[in-house]
């Protein structure tokens, strides 16, 4: 195999979409996607995050993290991270990762989840992959099951969401 074979993705991507590692330069652009109403309603991020804040985490990212972007025509439409955990769970990485909310349905999330999935089985012998979701987000609920997640548990009063509190599943995929 070629070295431009070697690095490029296992399944072509349309045109003007990319998956790449995140930049500093992001930051910005993060920040605007992750306080969109759709977007943070999936995560457990506060509403009006500072783009100071972002860069401070960009900046000091967790040993082992995997954190990228999924971009369309050099506009940033996803992120996510893959964050391995130590010790007696080195095997085991959590993942959390978001879609614009102008960019929903299109396939962005599958991109993102596929370039993580791919890194964890092919280069990072991660054996678990774990995450949660809140159980109103069927759409990802069913993204994560076409990946061979399975629902492990069921987390009462999760997270706060707009006054109420949400639960959530946790799920995982084992590598055999």
């Amino acid at each position: 195999m070629s070295e431009s074979e070697e690095n490029e993705p296992r399944a072509s991507l349309p045109d003007g979409v990319l998956v790449r590692a995140v930049h500093l330069s992001d930051a910005e652009e993060i920040t605007d996607l992750i306080n969109l109403p759709g977007y943070r309603a999936g995560t457990l991020r506060p509403p009006y995050q500072r783009v100071e804040e972002v860069r401070k985490y960009m900046e000091n990212p967790s040993p082992g993290a995997l954190n990228l972007v999924v971009t369309q025509n050099g506009r940033i439409v996803g992120n996510g991270g893959l964050n391995r955990l130590s010790g007696r769970r080195q095997h085991v990485a959590s993942i959390g990762m978001g879609v614009h909310d102008d960019f929903t349905g299109r396939g962005f999330g599958r991109i993102l989840l596929a370039a993580f999935v791919e890194a964890a089985d092919n280069w990072l012998d991660i054996k678990r992959l774990e995450l949660t979701v809140y159980t109103d987000n069927d759409v990802a609920i069913g993204l994560y099951r076409k990946f061979g997640f399975e629902q492990e548990g069921l987390l009462k009063a999760f997270g706060f969401r707009s006054g109420e509190y949400v639960d959530a599943y946790t799920m995982a995929r084992l590598r055999l």
